[in-house]
């Protein structure tokens, strides 16, 4: 079963394009990641798929209900991470924790107080006395204290410390182990890289492509780094290139055997060839696309 699936899901803020025809499709039991800086749609597609806004045109179906008419069961299965939450003032972490999950009709003391151990959460602290990282750990508890089926994560991490960071994300592969469906919102590739299988790039509102993360990083780019000296004025395929002190590196996506013909005529004392990190493939995609258009 499809745990997300959109067909031509428009929004419009009046004139403003928030996400135009987007169509989606995440199995039930993937780690799922969706790419795209800021304003490029992440959050307006979060918030439609959630209920909190409505969409201008098309249809999404949340584990085949669909969101507009059968919002509130799809609610009972959704654990939803806001990119930034705000709390009721004067409440203390474990009655906000106990209202969240009463708010489910279920018991999660027992759940929501390992996950505060594990994050370093102090719950018998006020929220109005904790850090921008703390009220993001008190959201992340609140969505993930009731084991939903789908978690919808809207740039998680930020304002955690990198240690807190490697627990969140164990956590959150235990969840995905045990069946619950990740959909991980970022800007931050490197967590994509590290933990999702499949992941849609968005631009300006449209999903451009969408893949295994293994296959998107596999491309005919290659990055090249050397020292040395060497003539590539003529060199077709070659761009984000830089020099440093003593040495050049750029993409390459050209004729790999004029490359090497063109380095073997320089003086090259060292040379690396490798693939490129999911932060180069990610610019090559939105390269590529804003070509096209």
């Amino acid at each position: 079963m499809e745990a997300i699936k959109t067909s031509s899901l428009t929004k419009y803020y009046g004139t403003s394009r928030g996400i135009d025809a987007l169509n989606l499709s995440v199995r039930e039991g993937e780690f799922f990641g969706f790419i795209g800086p800021n304003g490029a749609g992440k959050s307006t597609t979060i918030r439609t798929l959630t209920g909190l806004i409505s969409p201008t045109s098309g249809s999404a179906q949340i584990f085949g209900k669909d969101i507009r008419t059968e919002r509130e069961t799809i609610l009972k299965n959704i654990g939803y991470l806001p990119s930034e939450a705000v709390f009721y003032p004067g409440m203390k972490v474990k009655d906000i924790l106990k209202l969240s999950a009463h708010m489910r009709k279920i018991n999660c003391s027992k759940r929501a107080k390992e996950l505060c151990e594990r994050l370093q959460l102090d719950s018998s602290r006020k929220v109005d006395q904790l850090s921008f990282g703390n009220r993001k750990k008190v959201a992340i508890v609140c969505a993930l204290q009731s084991n939903p089926k789908l978690l919808i994560l809207d740039e998680p991490t930020g304002g955690l410390d990198p240690l807190i960071q490697r627990e969140f994300f164990e956590i959150l592969r235990e969840q995905n182990r045990k069946g619950a469906t990740i959909f991980l919102s970022s800007h931050v590739l490197s967590e994509i890289q590290r933990n999702c299988s499949r992941a849609a790039i968005i631009r300006e509102g449209r999903i451009i492509v969408c893949d295994q993360v293994d296959a998107l990083s596999k491309t005919n780019a290659r990055r090249v780094t050397l020292h040395g000296s060497v003539a590539l004025q003529g060199l077709d395929g070659i761009r984000d290139k830089t020099d440093g002190n003593g040495f050049t590196s750029f993409l390459y996506s050209g004729d790999m055997n004029l490359l090497l013909q063109t380095l073997a005529a320089g003086h090259i004392t060292d040379l690396s060839i490798s693939e490129p990190d999911l932060e180069e493939i990610f610019l090559h995609y939105y390269e590529k696309d804003g070509d096209k258009a």
